[in-house]
């Protein structure tokens, strides 16, 4: 009998709750047929981005955003050039591991990688979600994004020598030392009094 009225009850208090709801506008939204607008700063998938005008990946294989990750979500493969400069072979980011942390995107310089306003990734087989070079960069090709413009130093010019002083017109050409100089006949020689004197 106590279960059937806790039951009754518990009905009457949900009954009360959508009550309070009727006439309102509805909440939710109708997905997938229309699909909610993620904010900006929101941590979505992790892509990577690509300069608008050339197209090319804007990492420099740097290693930031692979030492920043706390699951090891991100293996990035590469070789050397003959001036021992990294050239990106792959880039991987396993979506199944990733915590969605954004500490890849905060460690990143070059505006290289971002977690993109996307949540549409899901599917039935684990290795899916295994993301290489060419899916980040596709998947990332219409995230907005502002490169950072780095400044280069200013190379100041050698400063030059500073200008000697020209002689004064009142100091001649040759000066001698004080003690070199003859006394002036007129003046009589000071006397040296010392403390024993």
């Amino acid at each position: 009998m106590k279960k059937l009225l806790s039951g009754i009850k518990n009905l009457v208090v949900g009954l009360f709750t959508t009550g309070k709801h009727l006439g309102r506008h509805a909440v939710t939204i109708q997905y997938p047929s229309e699909k909610w607008t993620m904010p900006e700063r929101s941590r979505g998938i992790v892509v990577l981005l690509s300069d608008k005008e050339t197209g090319a990946l804007n990492c420099t294989v740097c290693m930031l955003c692979m030492r920043a990750c706390p699951t090891a979500a991100i293996d990035i493969q590469f070789d050397k050039d003959e001036k021992g400069k990294r050239i990106l072979k792959d880039f991987v980011v396993d979506q199944g591991l990733c915590c969605f942390c954004g500490l890849c995107e905060e460690a990143c310089s070059f505006a290289a990688i971002k977690m993109a306003t996307k949540y549409e990734f899901s599917t039935e087989n684990k290795e899916d979600l295994v993301w290489h070079t060419e899916r980040l960069q596709e998947v990332g090709r219409d995230v907005p994004y502002e490169k950072p413009e780095r400044k280069k130093p200013e190379v100041k010019p050698a400063a030059k020598p500073a200008p000697k002083p020209e002689a004064k017109a009142e100091t001649p050409a040759n000066p001698e030392k004080p003690a070199d100089q003859p006394k002036p006949a007129n003046e009589p020689e000071k006397e040296n009094l010392g403390e024993g004197n």
